[in-house]
């Protein structure tokens, strides 16, 4: 990532534009696909930014490896999810980790239990991934795992919300045995009150592993909303879902200015929260992002 630390000595008050600055942190997320982005990447981001690599389909992992070889070569940090259910077995993992590490130096990743209704093999959690010894048998240095502000419909309608919490302590209780960094990487969300509460009561629960923001770049209220039902996106969406029901303004573009202001302000003026960095979804496209990113700047 980034260089995310969870205390910072500047506040908002020291500073002109915060939230320009919080953005210098951002990390960004593509599919595989997507790599045909790469030109615009190159242009509108500076070398080193994070690039996380979805995976959709368990059928595209050649593409989400290639993805990883040409991010490293134009000089970014690639990033690949690594979704429990999407492997068959341990000879699978061990072959798509060494791939990373030996083709693209990746020594980051972002694991998960992912969300496909039924595991194509063994795996249905992040942790049996990171108690199999593959990770640091290839050298990673950084794990990032998934957090949910507003919850997790296919955990918490089984397991309920208690089950997410212990998930946390105990990947972060693996982190720590085995001197790996870590981080958490949220689900998208519209507004920053829900994450601040979440993010203390992580910290009253002895959870310290610093805070990736997912923020959703600029999209028309309909593509958010899609979105936001696809993701199970919680109590934040509702103004999307109310500006939703106003036909006219179906076709309008919301921006994250005003989120990632708030998250600005909450990284720098509350660094007990742990806020590192906003993580950038291009759920409206790479040139709505880029052109509001480059707004930003000015």
């Amino acid at each position: 990532m980034n260089a995310p630390h969870l205390h910072s000595k500047a506040t908002s008050a020291t500073m002109e534009n915060p939230g320009k600055v919080f953005l210098e942190k951002l990390s960004i997320e593509i599919t595989p696909k997507q790599i045909e982005k790469l030109p615009l990447l190159s242009a509108n981001l500076a070398k080193g930014t994070s690039v996380f690599i979805a995976l959709i389909d368990p059928a595209e992992v050649p593409a989400q490896i290639n993805a990883c070889v040409a991010l490293r070569e134009a000089g970014f940090e690639p990033i690949p999810h690594v979704p429990a259910r999407f492997l068959r077995d341990l000879e699978d993992l061990k072959s798509r980790i060494g791939a990373f590490a030996d083709q693209a130096k990746v020594t980051m990743i972002l694991c998960l239990g992912g969300g496909a209704p039924e595991p194509i093999g063994k795996y249905t959690s992040a942790i049996q991934l990171m108690e199999s010894g593959v990770f640091e048998a290839n050298g990673l240095k950084r794990i990032g795992i998934a957090g949910h502000p507003e919850g997790n419909p296919d955990i918490t309608k089984i397991h309920g919300e208690p089950e997410l919490l212990a998930a946390l302590k105990s990947k972060q209780a693996w982190l720590k045995e085995k001197n790996i960094d870590g981080f958490i990487a949220t689900q998208f969300l519209f507004d920053a009150g829900p994450l601040a509460l979440w993010a203390l009561h992580l910290r009253e629960q002895g959870i310290d592993l610093p805070l990736h923001v997912g923020v959703p770049g600029p999209a028309t209220i309909k593509t958010l909303v899609r979105y936001a039902a696809m993701c199970g996106v919680g109590n934040s969406a509702r103004f999307i879902r109310k500006q939703a029901l106003n036909i006219t303004k179906l076709l309008s573009v919301s921006e994250p200015t005003e989120f990632v202001d708030q998250l600005a302000l909450l990284h720098f003026d509350k660094p007990e929260l742990g806020i590192a960095a906003p993580h950038l979804y291009p759920f409206g496209g790479f040139d709505k992002l880029f052109d509001w990113l480059n707004s930003r700047k000015k």
